[in-house]
C-alpha cells in the first residue's frame, strides 16, 4: 500500500468515528435494539461493526443521551435504545453543526471547480 493510500485510508476512519455518534442519534428516536439499528444502518448505507456499535451505545448511555430498556417478553431478551430528553437536544445541536460544516466544505471545495 502507497503511503498516499495509508493516509487517505487512515483519514477516511477519521472522518467516519467523527461521524458516527451523529448517525447513531439519527437513528434512536424510535427504540431500536443493537441487531435492528446494525441493520437500519447497513441498509441505509452506513454499515457499523457489532464491536464499535455495543460500545458506543453503552458509552452514550452512559452519558445520559439514551434510555434504554430490556424486553423480556420474547424467548431472547433485547435491550432497545432511545433517545433521552438530553440526547435529543445534543442530536438536533449536532445535526446542526453538521449541517454548518457541511455547507462550509462544500462551498470551499466547490471553488477548487472553479
Amino acid at each position: 500500500m502507497s503511503q498516499a493510500e495509508e493516509l487517505i485510508k487512515t483519514f477516511t476512519v477519521e472522518l467516519k468515528r467523527g461521524s458516527l455518534v451523529l448517525l447513531v442519534l439519527s437513528q434512536l428516536r424510535e427504540q431500536e435494539y443493537g441487531y435492528s439499528l446494525i441493520q437500519k444502518l447497513e441498509d441505509k448505507g452506513a454499515p457499523i461493526e457489532a464491536g464499535t456499535l455495543y460500545p458506543l451505545l453503552r458509552r452514550l448511555e452512559k452519558q445520559q443521551l439514551l434510555i434504554s430498556e430490556w424486553d423480556t417478553t420474547e424467548s431472547r431478551p433485547r435491550k432497545f435504545y432511545v433517545l433521552s430528553e438530553l440526547g435529543k437536544e445534543v442530536y438536533i445541536e449536532l445535526k446542526r453543526e453538521w449541517n454548518l460544516l457541511s455547507s462550509q466544505l462544500e462551498r470551499m471545495l466547490q471553488e477548487e471547480n472553479e
